[in-house]
């Protein structure tokens, strides 16, 4: 694997850790999977590296294309599957954290600024709380004695 290293420039092709604030919380169970995916996730981009470095970059075919197209999203959707299986350690008003995200965090899976998007969905979820209404409390009904 170490043959095969991702270019210095392709960045989206290095394996994201998790970020410590968040790996801190994590269950000894879900740390243990994560440990497992990062492994078949560097095995996989030493496999994208090596296809692309045999690529003619004048005549790529359309199957060469598919293929490499196919094994990013691979990537990508393993570290979504990643995201969504640490959701249940987390607290419920952060789990948009875990949303699949359109790019692919380069260093850390949640994003190089958790503490910002933390702080973001905290406000969020106290407006949201705010502009819920106040659950009428129904009076309980005695029959007459």
């Amino acid at each position: 694997m170490e043959k095969y290293k991702a270019p210095d420039n392709c960045v989206n092709l290095n394996v994201p850790t998790v970020n410590p604030q968040i790996w801190g919380n994590m269950t000894s169970a879900i740390r243990a999977q994560e440990v497992r995916l990062q492994k078949i996730l560097k095995v996989l981009t030493s496999g994208i590296t090596a296809f692309a470095r045999i690529l003619d970059g004048d005549n790529v075919t359309a199957e060469q294309q598919d293929a490499l197209a196919l094994l990013c999203n691979t990537q990508y959707e393993i570290n979504c599957f990643r995201k969504s299986s640490i959701w249940p350690t987390l607290n419920l008003k952060f789990a948009g954290l875990c949303r699949a995200s359109t790019t692919q965090p380069p260093q850390q899976l949640f994003g190089e600024d958790l503490p910002r998007l933390v702080k973001e969905l905290d406000e969020a979820a106290k407006t949201i709380g705010l502009m819920k209404l106040p659950t009428a409390r129904v009076p309980t009904y005695r029959r007459p004695q």
